[in-house]
């Protein structure tokens, strides 16, 4: 009896120590948070023993449609391999990112105790069986320009497969956070104009172009529309011409003019476009270079104005999807055009994540794949004293589009026409949208000082700032202009932003002089009440900076858009260096030229990708007998 008493005792003392094992098992977790490529990235991992049993990565500050897919789908790898499996080792999303999610869930394990080198496991290898694919149009690309393009052209029922070499769509467009151009919509209609300084402004501009009969025979026509609506004032003051004049002057008469004409002329039409597909800009605001209010934003349920390629580029996705006509592949990178005997575009030769061959049959294509603002040993090519600069570019825009293209005898314009942003985070190369100058923001030097007239074009602020004390400068706001706008309030939680609860609390925060800086503020907003700045001519003013708590965001200049690329025409065929349509072969967005000159407009990006994507989707679609 007392053996089994024994026998008994050790038998439930064990089960004990299991069940104790079991709960304490059951409870091992870790978290750790590293800085991700918008903001901090914590992974929360949960252990039984030694199985993975869930793991969480949050990172607030990621790239909707990018980043913050890829950081809901990775954790389902990592359950399945039981470790940290590197899915998108093959694909240059953004780096950042995909580093730190690595190095948190590595710090994670740690933290609850295992070695995280025990739990690193390498990827099986995928079948690289060769593929045969035919459609009747293949688009390289699904950024703005690809997925609008793809939807125009499964609107004209044709086949429709997208290419995306990313493991993930938006390409720059998912990053864009200002608006689009557009004018004479019915937005800008539920506007009170108020904006006649600045159209004085660029009518002056336009007399030092004399010798550019584009930019003289639109400064005359706006100037007669001008007059005339003075005359007999209705409704929002806005033109085509005023729209194609900004553009012109903005981009140093560089531009080419059917380009621009083929823009503006459709810009309110896109508007429309987008509202039918359930993407609604409907906040007009002021930006840099627009003579009028005439920037599109979308808003969201609360009415804070919310990024713009954020916004839109999720509802192009979930547009493209459940159409029986239209594919969308990603991690799938076009490397070759096929062409045919007579020299037209039939094809696309591409390789999947695991290598494998892709043939795509077409009977058109449309390179939709962007500039080259990623690729810096390009960008140098071009422009030599861009070396070391950062760059706001999603990490795919290599310029592959460019390339492609020029190896079967495309010609290209403006290929040295790069453009700066002067409003780039300092140390983690995020872009500060242009909205928030248009909306009031000031730029403030080292010095405590404004130095610009910071609604100018990028070009001319960002040389401004260039030639500051340390070349680079802070971005004003105040808790007005926050309230306002979730794009401010995603910056503040991003930790982009100091704050300061009055503005010498502010100065100590960001090393300014608090007396300098004070001056500044209190003279800027004596400026918004009088309507007039006499320093700089600025003649775009919102409300003064007058509501506590302050905020500032150390900003300088970064490598943002590629103006120029393949040579289109305005029904966006690609053309050959004898300016003759290479049959087959459309473009639109950033990879071509043309369009910009020698300065991007703020808000002109989204405009081409939406107005030439359309009408890339729509002539490749009509090109197919």
């Amino acid at each position: 009896m007392k053996r089994l008493l024994s026998v008994l005792l050790a038998l439930a003392m064990m089960l004990l120590c299991v069940s104790a094992v079991a709960e304490t098992a059951t409870a091992t977790t870790g978290t750790a948070t590293v800085k991700g490529f918008g903001g901090d990235i914590t992974v929360k991992v949960t252990l039984e023993g030694a199985e993975i049993r869930s793991v969480e990565i949050t990172g607030d500050g990621e790239t909707e449609g990018i980043g913050k897919k890829i950081l809901a789908e990775w954790p389902l790898a990592f359950l399945e391999y039981n470790g940290i499996v590197d899915t998108y080792s093959g694909a240059t999303f953004a780096g950042i990112t995909r580093e730190a999610v690595i190095a948190a869930t590595r710090q994670a394990l740690a933290n609850a105790g295992v070695n995280p080198d025990d739990y690193m496991r390498e990827m099986e290898k995928e079948e690289t069986t060769d593929l045969v694919i035919d459609t009747d149009i293949a688009i390289i690309g699904a950024g703005g320009a690809g997925m609008t393009a793809a939807l125009t052209a499964s609107d004209a029922g044709k086949s429709v497969l997208v290419l995306e070499s990313q493991p993930a769509v938006g390409g720059n467009s998912v990053k864009s956070t200002g608006g689009m151009n557009a004018a004479r919509t019915v937005y800008q209609d539920a506007n009170e104009f108020g904006e006649s300084a600045g159209i004085e402004k660029t009518l002056k501009a336009a007399e030092g172009y004399a010798d550019n009969e584009a930019i003289t025979a639109l400064a005359a026509k706006v100037k007669e529309q001008w007059e005339a609506w003075q005359a007999n004032p209705q409704g929002y003051f806005d033109s085509v011409e005023l729209f194609a004049l900004d553009t012109l002057i903005g981009g140093k008469g560089l531009n080419d003019p059917e380009l621009v004409n083929t823009l503006v002329n459709n810009s309110a039409a896109a508007i429309d476009y987008l509202d039918s597909i359930g993407i609604h800009l409907n906040n007009v605001a002021a930006f840099g270079g627009a003579s009028v209010k005439r920037i599109h934003r979308p808003v969201n349920e609360e009415g804070k104005v919310v990024s713009v390629g954020a916004y839109t580029i999720p509802l192009l996705e979930r547009a493209c999807q459940g159409r029986d006509n239209l594919a969308l592949l990603t991690d799938v990178t076009a490397t070759r055009l096929l062409t045919d005997e007579s020299g037209a575009v039939c094809g696309v030769e591409a390789f999947g994540k695991a290598g494998n061959r892709i043939t795509v049959n077409a009977k058109a294509v449309i390179l939709a794949t962007g500039g080259f603002g990623a690729n810096l040993d390009m960008v140098v090519q071009y422009k030599p004293e861009l070396a070391g600069f950062m760059t706001t570019n999603a990490a795919g825009i290599q310029g592959q589009g460019i390339l492609m293209a020029t190896e079967i005898g495309a010609a290209t314009v403006d290929m040295e026409q790069i453009q700066i942003h002067p409003t780039v985070q300092a140390e983690t190369a995020s872009l500060i949208t242009e909205g928030l100058r248009g909306d009031g923001a000031v730029l403030i030097n080292a010095n405590g000082e404004r130095f610009i007239d910071e609604v100018g074009t990028r070009d001319v602020v960002s040389a401004a700032e260039i030639a500051q004390p340390g070349s680079f400068s802070w971005l004003v706001v105040d808790q007005k202009m926050a309230d306002a706008s979730s794009v401010i309030q995603g910056y503040i939680s991003r930790g982009l932003m100091l704050q300061g609860d009055s503005y010498e609390a502010l100065a100590e925060k960001t090393g300014i002089p608090a007396e300098a800086f004070a001056a500044t503020m209190e003279k800027w907003n004596g400026y918004v009440a009088d309507k007039n700045d006499p320093d700089f001519g600025r003649t775009s003013f919102a409300a003064p900076l007058d509501t506590a708590p302050f905020y500032a965001v150390k900003v300088t200049a970064g490598i943002h858009h590629t103006m120029g690329g393949l040579k289109i025409d305005s029904g966006a065929h690609v053309l050959n260096a004898e300016g003759k349509v290479i049959p087959g072969l459309f473009a639109a967005g950033e990879v071509t030229g043309g369009v910009h000159g020698g300065n991007r407009l703020g808000g002109n990006a989204v405009a081409d990708f939406v107005v030439f994507g359309r009408i890339a989707g729509q002539q490749a679609a009509d090109s197919i007998k």
